[in-house]
C-alpha cells in the first residue's frame, strides 16, 4: 500500500479508525458504544480528511461523519493534555472548511452543519479517573460571565485498570488497549524490540490478531514514529527542564539562599536528565538510543535505567530521584 513512505505518519489508533480496511466497521462499533441509539444497519461513514493542525509529520487525530454528526477523536499516551479543547477547536475549524463549500459560506440562508462531538482516549500511565471533561473556557485569561465560545472534550481513560464501560461496548478499542498494555509490559522488562514481542504475543492471544497479522511490520513502523517525532521530543525536553529547575529551586531554598542557589542548579540539571530518561524508558528506548537523544554519557543513562527497573512498571520518579541523588 506504500503507507510507510507517506509524508504524514499515522498512529495505530488513527489507522484502525481511519485508514485500515476495517475502519468503517470500527467507526460504527465505536459510535454505537458512545451513543444509546445504535446506527441503522447499512449506515455509511463519511471520511473527513483534515490537514494536521499541530504536527508536521505525525497524526494522532481522526474524524468521521455519520447521521448528522461529526466525531473528532484524539489520543494521548502520556499525562493529560489540558490543551485538548484548543486542539479540538482548531481541528473542527479545518473540518468545517472541508465540509462546507466555499460558496455556501456566503449564502444568506442558514448553512446546516453536522453536530460536532469531541473525544480524547487516554491510555497514559499517570493515574486518572475513568472519565473527565475538559473545557475550552478554562484556558481563558479573563473568566467572567458565560463564555461566548465554549467547547468541551470528553476524556475517556481506556486503560483496562480504569474499567470504563466503553471497553465492554467496543471490542476493537478494548483490544487496542490490551495491545498497548502488552507493549508496556515488554518495555518495563527492558526487552529489546518490545514492539515485535508485543505484536507476536497479541496475535497468539487473539488481540487485534487479524489486523496485526496483515500489517505487523507497518504497525511496528507506526509505533516507532508515534514515540519518536521531533516535536514530542522537544516538548518533553522543555517540560523536563522546567520540572528539574523548579524542584532544584525548592530544595535549594530550604538549605539557605547561598547554598540553595548552587545546589538548586546542580540537582535541577540532574533531575532534568532523570525525568527525560524516565520518559524514554516508558517508551522502550535502549540505553544507547536515550544517551544519544539526550546527549549524555551512556554510563549515566545506564545507572538511571538500572535503578528504574526496581520501580517498574510505575517508575515512581520521586523514589528513583531520591535513590540516584
Amino acid at each position: 500500500m506504500g503507507k510507510e513512505n507517506r509524508e504524514v505518519k499515522n498512529s495505530v489508533l488513527v489507522d484502525l479508525f481511519c485508514d485500515d480496511e476495517t475502519a468503517e466497521k470500527n467507526d460504527i462499533e465505536l459510535f454505537n458504544a458512545l451513543h444509546e441509539e445504535p446506527l441503522p444497519e447499512g449506515t455509511k461513514i463519511e471520511r473527513i480528511r483534515v490537514d494536521n493542525v499541530l504536527y508536521m509529520d505525525f497524526q494522532n487525530d481522526v474524524s468521521f461523519g455519520v447521521e448528522g454528526k461529526v466525531l473528532v477523536m484524539g489520543e494521548h499516551q502520556s499525562t493529560i493534555n489540558h490543551n485538548m479543547p484548543l486542539r479540538s477547536l482548531m481541528y473542527i475549524g479545518r473540518a468545517y472548511e472541508k465540509i462546507v463549500p466555499t460558496r455556501d459560506r456566503y449564502k444568506r440562508g442558514l448553512v446546516k452543519l453536522p453536530k460536532p462531538e469531541f473525544y480524547t482516549f487516554y491510555n497514559g500511565i499517570s493515574k486518572m479517573e475513568a472519565e473527565r471533561t475538559l473545557y475550552l473556557s478554562d484556558a481563558y485569561k479573563i473568566k467572567e460571565g458565560d463564555p461566548m465560545l465554549e467547547l468541551k472534550v470528553r476524556v475517556i481513560n481506556i486503560n483496562s485498570a480504569a474499567n470504563h464501560e466503553i471497553l465492554e461496548k467496543c471490542q476493537v478499542l478494548k483490544e487496542y488497549s490490551l495491545f498497548i498494555d502488552t507493549i508496556r509490559k515488554y518495555q518495563a522488562l527492558g526487552t529489546e524490540d518490545a514492539y515485535e514481542h508485543a505484536i507476536k504475543e497479541c496475535i497468539e492471544k487473539g488481540i487485534l490478531a487479524e489486523y496485526l497479522e496483515r500489517k505487523g511490520r507497518e504497525v511496528r513502523n507506526m509505533l516507532v514514529a508515534e514515540y519518536d517525532y521531533n516535536l514530542d521530543i522537544e516538548v518533553q525536553r522543555e517540560e523536563a527542564m522546567e520540572d528539574g529547575i523548579q524542584i532544584g529551586k525548592e530544595r535549594g531554598i530550604r538549605i539557605g539562599e547561598e547554598r540553595g542557589e548552587k545546589r538548586g542548579r546542580t540537582e535541577g540539571n540532574a533531575l532534568k536528565v532523570i525525568n527525560q530518561a524516565l520518559k524514554k524508558i516508558r517508551k522502550g528506548y535502549t540505553v544507547e538510543e536515550t544517551a544519544d537523544m539526550l546527549e549524555e554519557e551512556a554510563t549515566t543513562i545506564q545507572r538511571i535505567y538500572d535503578v528504574a527497573k526496581k520501580y517498574a512498571p510505575d517508575y515512581d520518579a520521586e523514589k528513583i530521584c531520591a535513590e540516584l541523588l
